[in-house]
């Protein structure tokens, strides 16, 4: 029964795929019915893994994949705590999008192969988080960076969803090459690739091989979480559909890196050295985005960016050892970020696709349904108290507090800053979008305006729930002191727990830091945007600089004020840096090596083409030889010998035979490859 989750999304998929004759009607039915039943699943198996105690892990196979002499596992799930709280996750997120995708792209005509995409991603999200060794791990891994090709491309006649979908698959590959080398290192140290024997032997691989195999698996979750240096890939990938948006890059495909390293938990334990620069990237991505965010005018880039922000403090949890607190605002953030972008795609809907905040305002009497899903979703990303991204987020700086490192006072002071201008550009949002006397949105689109129809508002309200009370009655069982939830799906040592204890009695004035940032965040934004004297910023901006003119200091700060705008508005020139430095060359290089080398060189040489060209060069050769000229002819017989006496010395004396034919082959064709 527990493999039924596997079981029913593969179903789902390959009932719309191979049955192209069904309405939208039965393929909407099938697909919501499956997960929902998918979903249920889950819960019962959390419930009889983490709730009842009886059990603490077990695996179910479903059949032997590999059974070679020296490796050999099965295929089928793996479930503890961590898997359990994972489908959970997932499945409950797929169903809503599910049934958003109903509704929303009920006008598209290929709505069938969309949940088609839905339904296989959902599938390899469950091979991912339940698998039981790390090739099944990486089959899921793989899986979902391809239907997430598929879903940003989903709409292919557009060609910046074909550029944003080629470079979240670029971009991923090198993450993707990390963990396979991983994988083998991993094998090559310990001779298994199941969890329970590499996890059991971490203490007894050698320092080097431990660290090295680390850092490997974290650029691989840098790749697929989106952390500093490959997160160009995520604000694109907002090209496709908004439901995509929501399941895949906010919830679901993007928390894989997050949960790559959890579920390697013991590994990184034993990696000294790798734990420290994982808290600083984690921080670093965490402040990158929220800055970045500041500035951008699209409705889903805000929204995307925050991701990645949020993806940072879960990132830096972990280099701190804290697992469970990472978990804890994975799955608290996937609730409130499925919600904020299913309301993006609720206004995007209503406003005929408008996605440019400059273009909206005064919606907040117009959509309030909307309206009120947006503001839940936005306080709980700003941590605002009794919310669930309060207890989640905050937790993770105290413990960055509590660990007395540089590593973590540098992701305390880093992410409490991160925190106000998360609540500055969640603030901006709202004000932007909902707030004011006036509208910027077009006539037409103010004429057919309308709030969420049933099938949409229906999984809005389904997600505000987790968003309201999800992190106040799962804190105990995620991150409360002595909780035996977990049980020994991750790894704690007992300075792990002293940090803890730590946090819980910090001083009262560190744990009020990061909700007085928000605070002071969410106030600059009131008076910036909706104060009279304020609310233009381009009037302002162009005011200042008539009356500072005989300033140098006031020129000084008004020149930095603009490049610093640039700076953030070009989000912090990484596409432009990574486009001169590495893609140029690499396109460069890839013309000159396939088109001129390969496709114009070698396989033309020996294709039809060639091959033709070659067989009247061999005739003018022989018409060559053959004039009637004896001497030619004692030439070739002498030439003939000659090589016959070198294959019978190449034979008795092992000098490979074809170095000999290449050479015999160039020697003939020289002069096309010269």
């Amino acid at each position: 029964m527990y493999n039924l989750v596997i079981i029913l999304p593969l179903l789902s998929s390959m009932l719309l795929n191979f049955n192209k004759s069904i309405g939208v009607f039965t393929t909407s039915f099938i697909t919501v019915f499956f997960m929902a039943c998918t979903f249920l699943l889950s819960c019962h198996i959390l419930f009889a893994v983490a709730l009842t105690g009886e059990t603490l892990s077990f695996s179910l196979p479903l059949w032997t994949w590999f059974d070679l002499e020296l490796l050999s596992f099965d295929f089928g799930g793996y479930y503890d705590t961590l898997s359990a709280v994972m489908l959970c996750i997932v499945t409950f997120v797929s169903f809503c999008v599910h049934l958003y995708s109903i509704e929303y792209m009920k006008n598209d005509m290929h709505l069938q192969r969309f949940l088609t995409y839905l339904s296989l991603f959902t599938l390899f999200m469950i091979i991912l988080v339940t698998a039981s060794n790390f090739v099944q791990l990486f089959l899921g891994w793989e899986g979902v960076g391809l239907c997430s090709y598929l879903l940003i491309n989903f709409w292919f006649t557009r060609i910046q969803a074909n550029k944003a979908a080629i470079k979240a698959v670029l971009v991923n590959r090198i993450g993707d090459t990390a963990f396979a080398i991983a994988i083998f290192l991993i094998f090559r140290a310990v001779g298994a690739l199941d969890f329970n024997t590499v996890f059991a032997s971490s203490s007894q691989i050698s320092s080097f091989d431990i660290n090295l195999i680390c850092l490997l698996l974290f650029l691989g979750a840098v790749g697929k979480s989106a952390q500093l240096g490959l997160h160009t890939w995520l604000p694109d990938a907002m090209e496709g559909p908004t439901p995509v948006s929501a399941l895949l890059h906010a919830a679901t495909m993007v928390t894989a890196g997050v949960f790559l390293i959890i579920r390697c938990s013991p590994l990184f334990q034993e990696a000294d050295y790798i734990l420290p620069l994982v808290t600083i990237v984690g921080s670093l991505t965490t402040f990158f985005a929220a800055t970045t965010a500041l500035v951008q005018t699209d409705l889903k880039r805000v929204i995307a960016y925050s991701t990645c922000s949020q993806l940072g403090y879960m990132v830096t949890a972990c280099g701190l050892s804290a697992y469970n607190a990472s978990l804890f605002h994975l799955s608290n953030h996937a609730g409130f970020k499925a919600l904020l972008f299913l309301t993006a795609g609720s206004i995007i809907h209503a406003l005929d696709n408008e996605q440019d905040l400059r273009r909206m305002g005064g919606l907040a009497n117009l959509l309030p349904f909307s309206y009120a899903m947006m503001l839940i979703g936005s306080l709980a990303l700003m941590g605002f108290p009794f919310l669930s991204g309060y207890y989640s987020k905050d937790a993770i700086l105290e413990i960055a507090y509590a660990k007395f490192t540089v590593s973590g006072h540098f992701a305390f002071w880093l992410g409490s800053l991160s925190a106000l201008f998360t609540s500055y550009y969640s603030m901006r949002l709202l004000i932007l979008t909902f707030l004011g006397d006036m509208t910027n949105a077009r006539k037409n689109a103010i004429k057919h305006l309308h709030d969420a129809p049933l099938f949409m508002a229906i999984p809005m309200l389904l997600l505000s729930i987790p968003s309201i009370f999800i992190g106040y009655f799962s804190r105990d069982f995620f991150i409360g002191l002595g909780t035996p939830f977990w049980g020994n799906s991750l790894a704690f040592s007992s300075a792990d727990y002293l940090t803890m204890l730590n946090a819980e009695f910090l001083p009262f004035y560190i744990k009020i830091i990061p909700v007085l940032f928000s605070t002071l965040g969410i106030l600059l934004a009131c008076t910036y945007y909706l104060k009279g004297f304020l609310k233009n910023a381009e009037f302002n901006l162009l005011l200042f600089k008539k009356n500072v003119e005989n300033s140098l200091i006031q020129k000084f700060l008004l020149n930095l004020l603009l490049k610093t705008y640039t700076f953030l508005n070009k989000k912090w020139f990484f596409d432009k840096l990574y486009n001169e430095l590495f893609v140029q060359y690499f396109l460069n290089l890839g013309y000159t090596i396939t088109y001129k080398k390969l496709d114009r060189g070698l396989l033309e040489l020996a294709g039809p083409s060639g091959f033709t060209k070659n067989i009247e060069n061999i005739a003018q050769i022989q018409g060559f030889w053959q004039n009637g000229l004896p001497y030619n002819y004692i030439r070739a017989f002498s030439f003939s010998v000659f090589y016959v006496f070198i294959l019978v010395f190449a034979y008795f004396y092992l000098i490979p035979f074809e170095i000999l034919l290449l050479i015999t082959f160039f020697l003939i064709f020289k002069k096309d490859f010269t």
